[in-house]
C-alpha cells in the first residue's frame, strides 16, 4: 500500500470520527433544550416559550440572573416596563420567567417580539389556577376577588427549577439600579429569602407617621384567633413587603416553604386567620408566618414603595432619582392617571403593538404613549 493511500485512509477515518462526535454532541444539546422547554417535573406549570435570541455577549455570561414576574392581562404594560428597565440598566445576563395565564400568552408574545424587547431572554410559564383550589377563599359577591397570579411567588422552585437563587418582582415596579446588586444580596445561613422590612425601610421613614398598624403583624393577622396566638409571634413585629425579594431556592426546597405557605392558606380558608382590616395583599399573611424572624433584609433603596398611594407625593425628586427600585404598591398604578412620579415609569413603558393596553392620563385623556 502506497504512502499516499495510507494518508487518505487516515484522513477518511479522522473525518468519520469527527462527524460521529459532532452528531453525539448535537443529540445531547437537543435533549437539553427539550428538557429546558418542557420539564416533566413541573406540576401545575407549563413552560410555553423559550427565546434564546439574546446577543452573544448576553448568552455566554458565567451566571444568569433569574427574575420572576407575573403578567396579568389587565396589567401587562407594567410587566413590559419592569423588564425594559431591568434590561437597560445592567450588563449582566438576565433571564425573565414570565408567569401568566393561557389566554394572555399570545398578547404577551406579540409585545415582547416588538422593538427594543426583541433581544430579551425569557421564558413564559403558564400558571394553573387549579393549584389554588381549597387554598383561597372566594367571595361569591366579587367575581375577581381572587387573582391567581399574585400567588405565583409561592411556587418559585417550580417556576425556576434549575436555579439556586432567583429574584421575584411585582409588575408595578421600575428598576433604576443594576439588578446584579440586588441579586448579590447576602442571605444569612438557613434563610430562604430576603425582604425589605416595612418599619426600617427608607420610604417608611418618610411616611410612617399616622400609618397605624399597617407596618406590624397585627395589621395582617387576627390575634383574636387562638391558632395565631399559639405561634407566639409578637403583634408589634415589623412586617415586610413581599413585592420584591431575593430567594435562596436551595433553602426554599429544603425547608418545604411552598408546602408551609399552602398549609397556612388552607387554614385561613377554614378559620379566617387573616386580619379583617388587612393592610395589604392576601399573599402577605402566610409569608409573614412562615418567615417570622427567619429572613434576611435587602437594601431599603431596592424597594422604595408607596408610590401608589397619596404618601408617594411626599418623596422629593432627589430621593426618587436616587432610589434603585421604585414600587407603586397601593391603589394608584403608574399606568393610571393619579399615581405619583408616573412620568418616570412612562420612560420605560413600550406602547402595545396590538393597541389593547393603553395608558390613562389626566383630564380623561387616554394615551397610548406614542
Amino acid at each position: 500500500m502506497s504512502f499516499r493511500k495510507v494518508n487518505i485512509i487516515i484522513l477518511v477515518f479522522a473525518v468519520t470520527l469527527f462527524l460521529l462526535v459532532l452528531h453525539h454532541n448535537f443529540l445531547g444539546l437537543s435533549n437539553l433544550l427539550k428538557r429546558e422547554i418542557s420539564d416533566p417535573n413541573l406540576v401545575g406549570f407549563q413552560p410555553l416559550a423559550f427565546v434564546p435570541n439574546a446577543p452573544e455577549s448576553l448568552i455566554y455570561k458565567s451566571e444568569e440572573i433569574p427574575v420572576v414576574i407575573a403578567a396579568s392581562e389587565d396589567r401587562l404594560g407594567g410587566t413590559i416596563a419592569v423588564m425594559n428597565s431591568i434590561y437597560h440598566n445592567t450588563r449582566s445576563s438576565v433571564i425573565f420567567y414570565i408567569v401568566t395565564l393561557n389566554d394572555t400568552v399570545d398578547h404577551l408574545r406579540s409585545w415582547l417580539n416588538s422593538g427594543s424587547l426583541k433581544n430579551i431572554k425569557y421564558k413564559i410559564v403558564d400558571f394553573d389556577p387549579q393549584l389554588l383550589e381549597g387554598k383561597v377563599k372566594v367571595d361569591p359577591k366579587q367575581v375577581d376577588s381572587v387573582k391567581p397570579l399574585t400567588f405565583a411567588r409561592f411556587y418559585l422552585p417550580n417556576l425556576v427549577p434549575n436555579a439556586e437563587k432567583a429574584i421575584y418582582m411585582d409588575d408595578d415596579i421600575i428598576v433604576q439600579g443594576d439588578i446584579l446588586a440586588l441579586y448579590n444580596t447576602p442571605l444569612k445561613p438557613g434563610h430562604a429569602a430576603a425582604f425589605s422590612e416595612d418599619c426600617d425601610s427608607t420610604s417608611a421613614k418618610v411616611i410612617v407617621h399616622g400609618a397605624g398598624n399597617q407596618y406590624n403583624y397585627i395589621g395582617f393577622l387576627d390575634y383574636k384567633k387562638k391558632r395565631i396566638r399559639n405561634l407566639a409571634m409578637k403583634a408589634s413585629t415589623c412586617s415586610f413587603n413581599p413585592g420584591v425579594f431575593v430567594a435562596n431556592l436551595t433553602e426554599w426546597k429544603q425547608q418545604n416553604i411552598t408546602y408551609q405557605l399552602e398549609k397556612w392558606m388552607k387554614l385561613n380558608v377554614e378559620e379566617e386567620l387573616y386580619s379583617r382590616t388587612l393592610a395589604g395583599s392576601i399573599t402577605t399573611p402566610p409569608l409573614l408566618i412562615v418567615f417570622y424572624k427567619q429572613h434576611s433584609n435587602i437594601d431599603p433603596m431596592w424597594n422604595v414603595r408607596h408610590l401608589g398611594s397619596s404618601a408617594g407625593k411626599r418623596y422629593s425628586p432627589q430621593f426618587v432619582k436616587a432610589a434603585k427600585l421604585l414600587h407603586w404598591n397601593g391603589h394608584f398604578k403608574p399606568w393610571g392617571r393619579t399615581a405619583s412620579y408616573a412620568d418616570i415609569w412612562e420612560k420605560w413603558y413600550i406602547p402595545d403593538p396590538t393597541g389593547k393596553f393603553s395608558l390613562i392620563r389626566r383630564h380623561g385623556e387616554i394615551a397610548n404613549a406614542e
